[in-house]
């Protein structure tokens, strides 16, 4: 551009100095006319002062922008997206709530307020942002009336490392069965605390601990063979037949542990028909990420730029297709009934196809009676283990319920008007705005 600019300002100060003449000829015959075959040639008119402003103001721009050279590289472009990239990630790293889309501040806006749970163990219902934490407040208010059951539930729940609860609970069962089918060697009831295993495996893991108490281990310091100093071990006493069937009961439970989740809670919903069904306006729970997924976030996009790069194979398309629809936690879905009611819940992203039929079907009178579901785009909805992010479900859809044709004929038949939500629904029945 700066030499196509120049090319233009030389070009005219040569046409503002006049027409040409040869060397050999004298002056006064370069001033006759020239004669040419097609006619007369006009002289050329010099430049307006504005216009030589304008070109040296243009001029001057381009000597200060800094253009990109034509040779430069793929692996030089891409470099420079990956700088970009991290300092985004950086910036990001202090603002971890942030969402990917603008949302609404306005609740009454919101198709649905945020994101809740429920806690299986007290029925409360729970932000997305506390749900741990009340969780965890109500297995620790368990513990003084049964810490058996509650330091069972701290082992599952607390720690999120699923191989290191199994190893733990494999110890600490070995360490049972040891005292079961030896009830009068001391033994197998002390268990050394400096021992390596047990620090690793069995100590580290929380809730451990308060489970060998509730069985009756205490602390003890006792005297080693061959060591001048005592070491500290955890003792349990000899057991009587009772107190070992405790103990065998107590290894079950432990054995047939699970961790406490909140339950997704539906927020069910019914509107009345409405024009604006397609319209979704989600609250920020459906779309924060946290530091850690902020920098996933970031290294996903830094792959899709090498990717664009290069040539892929069809099974490399199908893997980036499922990682980007587990971007999604949260659905927002509605199901619009023959006569235009809706009817809207909150779905895991990762639930199945089938959760949403049952979800229809204890919102109808008549769920019993079959019925498909039809996604956008007109794709029925097979009854299967599909996830509904898999089916392009997220993060919000209006899909439409129709009658089985069979059921249609015999509800025409029979003067029925078609599906109806239950009662309860119709009472608290909104419009969308």
């Amino acid at each position: 551009m700066k030499k196509f600019f120049e090319d233009i300002k030389k070009d005219i100060k040569f046409k503002s100095v006049g027409p040409g003449k040869k060397l050999t000829d004298d002056s006064s015959s370069s001033r006759g006319p020239a004669v040419q075959s097609s006619g007369q040639a006009k002289p050329q008119p010099a430049p307006t002062e504005g216009a030589q402003r304008a070109g040296a103001a243009a001029l001057a721009r381009i000597e200060h922008k800094q253009w990109p050279s034509s040779t430069s590289s793929q692996s030089a472009i891409r470099n420079q997206v990956k700088k970009e990239l991290e300092a985004e990630a950086t910036a990001g790293q202090t603002a971890p709530e942030c969402s990917k889309v603008p949302v609404k501040e306005d609740p009454a806006c919101l198709s649905v307020s945020g994101v809740y749970f429920t806690c299986p163990l007290t029925g409360t219902t729970l932000t997305k942002n506390e749900k741990e934490t009340r969780i965890k407040e109500a297995i620790l208010k368990r513990l003084e009336d049964d810490p058996v059951e509650s330091s069972i539930l701290m082992m599952y729940t607390f720690n999120k490392d699923r191989e290191k609860v199994k190893a733990g609970v494999d110890i600490i069962s070995k360490y049972i069965d040891n005292i079961l089918n030896n009830p009068t060697e001391e033994k197998y009831r002390k268990i050394k605390q400096s021992n390596k295993v047990f620090q690793e495996k069995v100590s580290s893991m929380e809730g451990s601990s308060e489970f060998l108490q509730a069985l009756g281990f205490q602390s003890a310091a006792l005297p080693v063979d061959g060591q001048e100093h005592s070491e500290e071990f955890l003792l349990l006493e000899e057991q009587d037949p009772a107190a070992l069937e405790v103990l065998r009961e107590a290894r079950d439970r432990l054995q047939g542990g699970e961790p406490v989740r909140a339950r997704l809670d539906r927020r069910t919903q019914a509107f009345c028909p409405s024009p604006h069904a397609t319209r979704f306006e989600l609250p920020p729970d459906f779309y924060n990420l946290t530091a850690e997924e902020l920098q996933r976030e970031q290294q996903l996009r830094t792959e899709a730029v090498e990717r664009s790069a290069m040539l892929r194979t069809k099974a490399m398309r199908e893997r980036d297709e499922q990682r980007e629809r587990k971007r999604h936690n949260y659905t927002l879905l509605r199901v619009r009934l023959p006569d235009g009611t809706l009817l809207q819940g909150t779905f895991m992203a990762r639930e199945r196809v089938g959760s949403l039929f049952q979800f229809v079907r204890e919102s109808l009178v008549d769920g019993w009676q079959p019925f498909e579901l039809v996604a956008p785009g007109g794709q029925r909805l097979e009854e299967e283990e599909m996830a509904l992010n898999e089916c392009g479900l997220v993060p919000s859809a209006l899909l439409s319920l129709t009658w089985d044709d069979a059921v249609q004929a015999d509800m025409a038949a029979t003067g029925q008007s078609g599906p109806r939500l239950r009662p309860e629904l119709l009472e608290n029945m909104q419009t969308i705005s």
